[in-house]
């Protein structure tokens, strides 16, 4: 989620403890063609477009394939893009939000009670990465989160849907101070680009094919989303707004969840900031 973009202890990303081989045969068994029709990629990419503000002509060329789409491959699409216009309605929706952390950095924790008696978390940071960096790290790299985010222990592309849309699994790592624990995530992973912001959907997704790891609590994440923004006055720095809505599941107090949540927000910025840095570094 997103993300995955990241959950739990990240809020969009957790992997996988078999070993290679043994994920390749589940994989093998979840994944079927991977090519899309285009047509009906441009009709899922007009209706995403309409509620997030940007037309299917402003996504890039190498979205627009024309390839052939199997019936699973378009519901895959369908709950990326359900997943991105539910979680871009919520942040739309300006009334209700309360602050719940702000940092001397700037970074801002906002969150708001949902119908169901969720709480919800919005994260606001500018970071110093630019758009397509935090684009290629955050999505086209997402398997790769492990190597700088502590948190995740690995995160493995059961289905690649396109350019913009995978299905994931994930499993958070074991660290100290986690209040919640480890936990494994099944889920669609959606992006939409346009010439000055990215967005990133994701949302829980049920495969009776892969069901939760042996002693973990499959938690649901979603609809979740992050918007990348690149800074009119410098292209190298990103607004970064983060929803994170999340069912850990399990039997832990609702006290809890709601503490460890905003804190693993904060914990995943800082982590990201820190890849941003090295690689500035390494040039």
């Amino acid at each position: 989620m997103l993300p995955a973009v990241v959950k739990l202890c990240c809020g969009i990303s957790y992997p996988h403890l078999r070993s290679m081989a043994g994920l390749q045969r589940t994989a093998v068994a979840v994944i079927g063609p991977e090519i899309i029709n285009l047509q009906s990629w441009r009709r899922l990419q007009r209706h995403i477009g309409k509620h997030a503000g940007f037309s299917s002509r402003e996504a890039k060329h190498e979205d627009k394939k024309p390839v052939h789409a199997t019936k699973e491959q378009l519901f895959f699409l369908e709950q990326g893009q359900a997943a991105m216009r539910n979680a871009l309605s919520m942040l739309e929706d300006k009334d209700g939000w309360r602050v719940e952390m702000a940092e001397s950095n700037g970074d801002v924790i906002c969150s708001k009670l949902m119908p169901g008696a969720r709480r919800v978390f919005r994260l606001e940071a500018v970071l110093e990465g630019s758009m397509e960096e935090l684009y290629d790290l955050l999505f086209v790299r997402v398997e790769e989160m492990h190597e700088w985010n502590p948190s995740i222990q690995k995160i493995k592309i059961l289905k690649q849907v396109g350019p913009g849309t995978m299905v994931t699994h994930e499993v958070s790592a074991e660290t100290a101070g986690n209040l919640i624990g480890q936990r494994d995530f099944l889920s669609i992973r959606h992006s939409c680009k346009q010439e000055s912001k990215v967005y990133l959907g994701g949302a829980a997704i049920q495969l009776e094919s892969f069901p939760p790891l042996p002693g973990f609590v499959r938690a649901e994440d979603g609809p979740t989303c992050i918007i990348i923004q690149a800074l009119d006055n410098d292209r190298g720095k990103s607004r970064f707004t983060w929803l994170l809505n999340m069912d850990v599941k399990g039997w832990l107090p609702t006290s809890i969840v709601n503490q460890a949540l905003p804190r693993a927000q904060l914990d995943f910025t800082k982590h990201l900031r820190r890849r941003l840095a090295a690689s500035a570094t390494l040039g």
